[in-house]
């Protein structure tokens, strides 16, 4: 068995047990999550997540592990991103608290199926046609661009968006969440597809649009089929517990957006510019700098939140000038 097999045979079995546990002793039907609960799931994905990074450093090298770390950073902070249109979906079709840790499982588990889709197609393009890089870099540019210039008061609509409007135009859709079905019979005795299952369509679907930056990000800084499946999966599996943990705060990180904006701009220059970056700096200088990047980026976009919402509301809260 060579290194690289091995990986992935730990990293297969850690993410088999992992899902069997969330499976078996965290998903019980109907069951509400709790802060509490949320926080110690968490945890325990980053805690698994930091764990594998030892170990491919043990395995692979510093640079793999470095790579992996940053590309698991990279997502994680997507990950926050794309919380806040998860939040949107389930206050659109008025989903029941009881019914969303099932419902966000099983969006999960759709999404990873597509992640594994789209990374093994991406890298196979990359590897027969190397100029595809260029295409992701000018993609990552202007994604984060637009990111950076979005207004903040243009929510998604999900009622409006295509994904619905497709499956409307060509499924019996109903307005009830069957009590937890995701198809009922009609008066008719003919199937109707309820809201559950709808809103399961658009979180596989919504994260396959998201993967569209995610996926040549990480790609932007490795090139190694085993970091680029290993970070993207253990985000993705943190997710629902992170979706319960910072719910009620994701609306405080107002300037998050920008500083994912900023590091897929970054990434997108340093894959334009790979071959003067290559001359310029070995492979293990660009790594570090790519997660310095990621870091200051992310915790700074946070902590800049935080510090701007407190000023607001110490103003607010302040006695008005005579």
């Amino acid at each position: 068995m060579t290194t690289d097999q091995l990986v992935y045979f730990v990293f297969g079995a850690v993410i088999l047990v992992a899902l069997i546990l969330d499976l078996g002793f965290l998903s019980k039907k109907n069951a509400i999550i709790t802060m509490k609960q949320a926080l110690r799931q968490t945890f325990l994905w980053v805690l698994l997540a930091l764990a594998f990074f030892v170990f491919m450093w043990i395995e692979e090298g510093q640079k793999l592990a470095f790579e992996y770390l940053s590309g698991y950073l990279m997502e994680w902070s997507l990950s926050i991103d794309n919380i806040f249109v998860f939040i949107l979906i389930f206050s659109s079709f008025q989903v029941k608290e009881k019914h969303i840790p099932r419902v966000l499982l099983i969006g999960i588990l759709a999404a990873i199926l597509f992640r594994v889709i789209f990374i093994t197609v991406g890298v196979a393009l990359v590897a027969k046609f190397a100029w595809v890089l260029y295409i992701f870099g000018a993609f990552l540019v202007y994604t984060g661009y637009k990111m950076f210039t979005a207004d903040q008061e243009d929510n998604f609509d999900p009622h409006h968006s295509k994904i619905y409007l497709f499956l409307k135009k060509f499924l019996p859709l109903g307005s009830t969440d069957g009590d937890g079905k995701f198809v009922i019979k009609d008066h008719n005795n003919k199937p109707l597809y309820t809201s559950l299952f709808v809103v399961v369509v658009l979180l596989a679907a919504i994260d396959i649009v998201f993967a569209l930056d995610s996926i040549p990000a990480v790609m932007g800084i490795s090139r190694s089929s085993l970091v680029i499946y290993t970070s993207n999966i253990f985000a993705i599996l943190g997710l629902r517990s992170l979706f319960f943990l910072l719910r009620g705060a994701v609306n405080q990180f107002e300037f998050l957006q920008q500083g994912i904006a900023i590091v897929l701009v970054f990434i997108g220059i340093k894959m334009l510019g790979e071959h003067y970056v290559n001359i310029w700096l070995d492979k293990n200088t660009q790594v570090l700098i790519s997660l310095m990047v990621i870091i200051f980026c992310i915790t700074g976009s946070i902590f800049y939140s935080i510090f701007v919402n407190k000023r607001k509301l110490e103003k607010e809260n302040s006695p008005s000038a005579p």
